[in-house]
């Protein structure tokens, strides 16, 4: 073999790879070493192989992403894909780069000739500069399919593991099986409609797995759905437990089964001395804070060790409003203020420089122990360290190359991030720090007092996290967060000194509880601070913007924040200059960015809506200017999101799932997500009884306690009145669980609304039967019961389902009736005889699948309505 000698193809590939990755950090844009083929400066060149590794691991965290629900011989099948392609481009730069010294010779022949001939010189320059540009495609190529088929190597490798064991068989079979393992997280307790009362969440790393007569080891995750009996387990503890599983929502989901056990947990192994040893520590916080205000007793353990059990959930919803939830929990602001306390302790007692960098390892490992290393934990640690390197260094990019490997290193060690909205924050925050903050805190220095230099740093950071984070944010509220600049900026100089006294609260509160107290005084006046921005911006009249919902408003969102950050300084200079003119601008360029539906829609006086979400049911009552109460969340979590989202909901104050049927609960994920919800009312009847486990998971994960309520319930959402008519018991006879519905009376300012749910004809007339002993009760007069039957809007039951009690609908009167239904649906709804008996009674119909979204509008005496169609 001609130059080769016999050399092993491996040697080759390795020589190849070798010198792949010289060029690639010698020369990123190809050329010869040295020599600047650009034209342009060597920050440059360093800029764009910084850049290059954070390309590739961004590509490799879509594809993860993407293919999470694939199985894991389809994700194997992509990794050997692309690590082929990479291997490929490798060769084909060592190719393009290298030859023999004859081609060496002739490349110099042909230059000597190209100096004497112009047209041969032009030509060959201009084919030297494609082959440049060839063999740079070539290295970034290379680069992002190694990048993507290593961490779809891992992606396939996780999932593996996570089916090798029965588990998935025995869930898809919902069979009884016992697992043992170790808990995962501490156990999250909430209400529900189950006669043994509350259920407690427990995620349950399973090791050993016994069903159907077959034993075998595993290593998946389970969420055991348990009883009170389970709210004393502990972290790390070994349990083993025997119960009914069943299957997860998505495939794609971390857990690969949901169980209901029988009993109690079995304890089997304590947890590790090291565990215990951070226990003791979180438990010296607790106590030591005990006695303070409530919301430094809830929000300093939660920025020092992650403990969100005693925040006030009034607290929660004004720092969700304000985009201030990241300081609730432990964040990777927390730990870059640790870092930074390690290091700085490092400097006072004078260890050696090349030691400070290992204490700081061990000092965020430790917070992370003590703080659980649950996946949003390491994440904070992870990107906390990365965006403290990024501030620190010289180069403002420098801190690129590792924010990449962080993510790469994430994705592997845990590839169900890729779907993590919190991730994509954590990832989105870093990045702003890394890019903006340096720069803005110099250009607002140069415009402040020399005695405030160095404020510009300080303001920069949440300026540049919110900036950065806005579209994500879009996409999960539906609206921009006007005063979150200015709230994050007010709390930002209390985060650090909270966190250190609270750091130092929990150490002390081990051996020194005294002191444990009065340093948590320390920690706990700046939180009160923070409690007090966050209550006070969440209050702010139109604080919160409102912006088109889904993708398209946080695709156009993200358009606008790249033309704002490449336009600045501009803007900047002409604000100076001409002030007026920039204002001018300003508002030109928003009224053409925002689609003009989003300020037509809804309707500025609406109370109650009918959300077009398909085949079910979706009804918003408005409670305040972003605060609703929602009855049933429909079949699909897209539309009851979106349609939240374009009314302005932010807050529930309550979910109402009249009963567990799909159409009618399946879509509470979407209702859930982004958004404040105080409490989720239910039917007692937990019927079918694994839909109303799925409910009790999806509320458990977000901690909203479930109430069961019943006929004769009175209900209160600020100014708005609800009275519950039914159920008062089961029937049997018919469909269980739609004459099981919620159905209950709304009144506010004036207006009053009937929810029937889905009632059929036997629990429908018992309905009439108690709102005509309700009018009976003060006033038997004929007069009075139809007053009390007397109602501006109906929801129709059932979709307008024949199976109805015309007593019913022969008695009530109203002026308007709502039909929820899908168009083309299979079952027939709403029969034409029902609409035609609604129509005899004077009522104006409005059906989602004709008119779309319906609202009713209320003021003073008037009711109108309208649609989106």
């Amino acid at each position: 073999m001609r130059g080769g000698g016999g050399r092993s193809a491996l040697t080759h590939l390795g020589r190849a790879a070798h010198g792949w990755w010289d060029r690639l950090r010698t020369r990123p844009f190809g050329g010869r070493p040295g020599r600047d083929v650009t034209g342009d400066s060597a920050a440059v060149r360093a800029m764009a192989a910084d850049v290059r590794l954070l390309v590739a691991a961004l590509t490799a965290w879509a594809t993860v992403a993407a293919t999470l629900g694939l199985t894991p011989v389809a994700r194997a099948g992509g990794a050997v894909g692309a690590l082929a392609g990479a291997a490929t481009m490798l060769v084909v730069v060592h190719r393009d780069g290298g030859g023999s010294t004859r081609t060496g010779g002739g490349r110099r022949s042909l230059r000597d000739l190209a100096g004497r001939v112009p047209l041969l010189r032009t030509g060959l320059g201009t084919s030297r500069r494609a082959g440049m540009r060839g063999r740079s495609v070539s290295g970034l190529a290379g680069l992002v399919l190694g990048v993507t088929g290593l961490t779809l190597a891992g992606s396939a490798a996780h999932g593996a593991v996570r089916l090798a064991s029965p588990l998935d068989e025995l869930s898809a079979q919902r069979a009884t099986a016992t697992v043992s393992g170790t808990v995962a997280a501490d156990p999250v307790r909430i209400a529900s409609t189950r006669p043994g009362g509350a259920t407690v969440l427990v995620p349950l790393a399973v090791e050993h797995v016994r069903g159907r007569g077959a034993e075998s080891a595993a290593s998946a995750t389970v969420l055991v759905a348990g009883d009170d009996r389970w709210a004393g387990v502990r972290w790390h503890e070994g349990v083993t437990v025997t119960g009914r599983l069943s299957p997860p929502n998505s495939s794609a989901d971390k857990e690969v089964a949901t169980m209901r056990p029988g009993g109690g947990p079995g304890v089997v192994r304590s947890p590790g001395a090291v565990v215990r040893g951070a226990e003791r520590v979180r438990v010296g916080l607790s106590d030591a804070v005990s006695g303070q205000p409530p919301d430094a007793r809830g929000l300093l353990p939660a920025l020092v060790v992650g403990d969100t059990s005693r925040t006030p959930t009034d607290l929660t919803d004004a720092m969700r409003v304000t985009g201030m939830t990241h300081l609730s929990a432990v964040s990777g602001s927390n730990v870059a203020v640790v870092l930074v306390m390690v290091l700085w302790l490092c400097r006072q007692v004078g260890l050696a420089a090349r030691w400070r960098p290992l204490v700081g390892l061990v000092g965020v490992a430790g917070f992370v122990v003590l703080a659980r290393p649950e996946p949003s934990v390491l994440r904070a640690a992870v990107m906390g360290s990365v965006g403290l390197i990024g501030i620190l260094t010289v180069r403002r990019a420098a801190g690129l190359p590792v924010l990449a490997c962080a993510v790469v290193v994430l994705l592997l060690v845990d590839p169900w991030l890729a779907r993590s909205y919190g991730f994509v924050l954590s990832t989105l925050a870093t990045l702003g720090l890394l890019l903006f903050v340096r720069p803005w805190g110099d250009a607002i220095d140069r415009c402040l007092p020399e005695r405030l230099s160095g404020l510009g740093q300080v303001l920069a950071i949440p300026a540049a996290a919110q900036l950065v984070c806005a579209p994500v944010i879009v996409l999960l509220q539906g609206s921009v967060s006007v005063v979150g600049v200015v709230a994050n900026l007010l709390a930002a100089p209390f985060v650090g000194p909270a966190t250190i006294a609270g750091v130092a609260t929990a150490l002390l509160g081990v051996g020194a509880p005294p002191a444990a107290q009065v340093v948590g005084w320390m920690g706990g006046v700046p939180t009160l601070v923070i409690a007090r921005v966050a209550r006070v911006g969440a209050a702010v009249p139109g604080g919160t913007a409102p912006w088109p919902d889904g993708a398209f408003g946080a695709v156009l969102l993200g358009l606008l924040t790249i033309g704002l950050v490449l336009t600045g300084r501009w803007w900047f200079a002409l604000l100076l200059r001409r002030p007026r003119t920039a204002f001018a601008a300003g508002v030109l360029a928003l009224s053409a960015a925002v689609p003009t539906r989003a300020l037509t829609w809804p309707p500025p006086a609406w109370v109650v809506v009918a959300c077009d979400v398909g085949q079910g049911d979706a009804i918003v009552l408005r409670t305040g200017a972003s605060s609703a109460v929602l009855v049933d969340a429909g079949p699909d979590p897209p539309l009851v999101d979106r349609c939240l989202d374009a009314l302005g909901v932010r807050r529930l104050d309550a979910i109402v799932l009249t009963h567990f049927h799909a159409d009618h609960v399946d879509g509470l994920p979407g209702a859930l997500d982004g958004r404040a919800v105080g409490q989720i009312l239910v039917s007692p009847i937990a019927d079918p009884q694994f839909q109303a486990t799925e409910v009790s998971t999806w509320a458990g994960r977000r901690r909203i306690p479930i109430v069961p309520v019943w006929a004769g319930d009175e209900l209160a959402f600020g100014t708005m009145t609800a009275h519950v008519w039914w159920p008062a018991r089961r029937i049997a006879s018919g469909s269980v669980p739609n004459n099981a519905s919620v159905v209950m009376s709304v009144e506010d300012d004036g207006l009053r609304a009937l929810m029937l749910g889905d009632v059929e004809h036997e629990a429908a007339h018992q309905v009439l039967l108690g709102l005509r002993r309700s009018a009976g009760e003060d006033d038997p007069s004929a007069a009075h019961e139809a007053s009390a039957l007397s109602f501006d809007v109906v929801k129709v039951a059932h979709h307008g389902s024949a199976n109805i009690d015309e007593g019913l609908y022969g008695g009530l009167s109203a002026p308007v009736a709502l039909v929820s239904v899908g168009a083309d649906n299979d079952y027939g709804h709403p029969a034409a005889s029902t609409m035609d008996l609604l129509r005899r009674r004077g009522m104006a119909v409005w059906r989602t699948d004709l008119r779309g979204t319906v609202a009713v509008t209320h003021r003073g005496r008037v009711t109108a309505v309208t649609s989106t169609r």
